[in-house]
């Protein structure tokens, strides 16, 4: 195999990590859709008891009383949902997942197009997350991490499409014809 041809199908070790976070993200969130849409039939407020019942010895462990401020702003918050609130967020959160995997398994075959949707979708973001953070009292890392994450996959995407995104070997020099055709 001609060397130019070698380089060109290694994936860079940056690349195959925004790959690789993708697909997990697109994972995680279709495990969240499907597990709402299985809650969404149930008493919430009785299974948060439960839940909150069933978690005692290691809220006991970490110090944390159930009856503090957080857990009963959860409490509220379950006690307000409605079946077709969590069959709608189930919905959203299910078509969310499948533009995560969608683009990370179009990264993986390094789809043009998948590149400009995963450059669109994590830009998409950036300004509502800069927003987020600078709200007064809502300062977050976790937010600050996401942030940062989503500026270097789009930052990263971007200068590097033409490499990561060419189908087949690179036009030797001189030619005028497209990548891959």
């Amino acid at each position: 195999m001609p060397a130019s041809a070698e380089g060109h199908s290694k994936r860079p070790p940056t690349y195959v990590g925004i790959i690789i976070f993708k697909l997990i993200k697109g994972s995680l969130f279709l495990i969240l859709a499907i597990v709402a849409y299985c809650l969404s039939d149930n008493n919430l407020p009785e299974e948060y008891r439960h839940l909150i019942e069933s978690m005692q010895p290691l809220l006991d462990l970490l110090r944390v009383h159930p009856g503090n401020k957080f857990f009963s702003h959860i409490a509220e918050q379950v006690g307000d949902l409605t079946e077709a609130s969590v069959l709608w967020a189930a919905a959203g959160t299910l078509v969310y997942n499948t533009f995560s995997l969608v683009e990370g398994v179009g990264l993986l075959f390094r789809i043009t197009w998948a590149g400009w949707l995963a450059i669109t979708e994590s830009a998409f973001f950036v300004p509502i997350e800069i927003y987020e953070l600078t709200r007064r009292g809502k300062f977050s890392w976790w937010l600050l991490g996401v942030l940062l994450i989503n500026i270097m996959i789009v930052y990263y995407l971007f200068k590097n499409r033409h490499r990561l995104f060419q189908h087949g070997p690179p036009a030797p020099p001189g030619d005028l014809r497209a990548p891959g055709d």
